[in-house]
């Protein structure tokens, strides 16, 4: 398990939000696999201050600080992460055994560039707690997703967004998510939370990623059937919502917002847009809902 390392012109960047329904479900995962009190515990992320150390200071004493901070941070205090550079084609790789020690290689290149030391450990050790709590999706390529998303999600993550930086002739981003899905899902946790990570960012791309992750969580609680929607989507919704009233209910697209099930009376489907898990409600008109997972109350006309 690897996080991705620098780029040049020919290897650019990937942007947008290619895995963002991976991550929507990553979210919910988090939720579903721990309690609410549990998150809540979580509400400050990672400081600066606990993973920086200097030039001058001990290599490897000073990476198996900023891991133990880590591990602190992730509430896995009696796992101790032993840490040790190669080179290799990856920024960094974790060995999931049974514990109590865990193995993380970093690439030799941390050596000379201490600031991102953090954020690869930021994402190895999420490793490490997904497998503690026994919480993984299908393939590969979707828990890496799920890891980055349970870095950022928990706090630890905004220094991988503040890893990613262009110049002329190079860039360099750390993890799987494009930049702005980073800023997505931190954008989600300062939802939750009230906590803005923009005050740490050093990289400006990052924070260019995280305001356009900002607006797409923040359209989240204008979509049908919450009465927040816009009119445009209201219109779409009606004439979705007349289908589904006459049995006919429409086949979602795949970027859907919402998904109806056939019934008497029919019932809509949607993401709860605090906590990303699925609502299911009756189309009988203006209704509160109360998400279980995330205790949002929300006001929707289904």
């Amino acid at each position: 398990m690897g996080t991705g390392g620098r780029r040049g012109a020919a290897d650019p960047v990937e942007h947008g939000f290619p895995h963002l329904e991976t991550v929507r479900d990553a979210i919910a995962a988090l939720h579903r696999r721990l309690s609410y009190e549990t998150l809540r515990t979580w509400d400050a992320s990672l400081s600066p201050a606990e993973v920086a150390f200097a030039d001058d200071d001990e290599l490897h004493l000073g990476v198996q600080q900023v891991a133990a901070a880590v591990v602190r941070h992730y509430r896995l205090p009696e796992a101790r992460v032993i840490v040790s550079f190669r080179e290799m084609e990856h920024a960094a790789n974790v060995e999931l055994e049974a514990g109590p020690e865990y193995f993380v290689e970093l690439n030799t290149r941390f050596k000379a560039h201490r600031r991102d030391v953090g954020a690869a450990l930021a994402h190895e050790v999420a490793h490490v707690l997904l497998h503690r709590l026994d919480l993984a999706f299908g393939t590969v390529g979707e828990n890496e997703i799920l890891t980055d998303t349970a870095a950022a999600y928990l706090g630890a993550g905004w220094l991988l967004l503040d890893a990613f930086r262009q110049d002329a002739l190079t860039s360099q981003k750390l993890g799987y998510l494009t930049p702005e899905e980073f800023g997505y899902v931190l954008a989600k946790r300062a939802e939750l939370n009230g906590e803005d990570p923009a005050v740490w960012f050093t990289s400006p791309q990052a924070y260019d990623a995280y305001a356009a992750g900002r607006t797409l969580a923040a359209r989240d609680r204008r979509q049908p059937p919450l009465t927040a929607a816009g009119w445009t989507t209201r219109a779409r919704y009606a004439m979705d919502r007349k289908l589904a009233l006459a049995g006919r209910p429409p086949v979602p697209q795949p970027d859907a917002a919402y998904a109806f099930d056939a019934g008497s009376p029919p019932r809509v489907s949607f993401r709860c847009p605090t906590c990303l898990r699925r609502i299911r409600i009756p189309v009988r008109g203006r209704v509160r809902a109360r998400c279980s997972s995330c205790r949002s109350v929300l006001e929707c006309d289904a």
